[in-house]
């Protein structure tokens, strides 16, 4: 059975690769903070992604959402303040 069903999760962050998800979620899970990934894209597919598409979101526990900003807060990675992915930027 699936443990994260159940869980309010939130994201906390969003990077662009496998690899950068590892290295997070392994720094958060070393640190007591459940963590899973969400994107919609088979990531090993991330050499022909533009725009979003190779984006993979860090969700945690919505009781751990703090402690996680705090911990991301001491990385070169901020948190993810707005929920979301940012807006495209447009083009004239």
């Amino acid at each position: 059975m699936d443990e994260t069903r159940d869980l309010d999760l939130k994201e906390v962050t969003h990077v662009w690769g496998l690899a950068a998800a590892d290295v997070l979620k392994s720094y958060l899970e070393s640190n007591g903070i459940l963590c899973i990934y969400r994107t919609s894209v088979v990531p090993f597919v991330h050499v022909f992604t533009t725009d979003g598409m190779g984006e993979i979101k860090i969700m945690v526990k919505a009781e751990d959402l703090e402690a996680a900003r705090a911990l991301l807060a001491k990385t070169d990675v901020p948190p993810d303040d707005s929920g979301g992915p940012e807006s495209p930027k447009e083009t004239v």
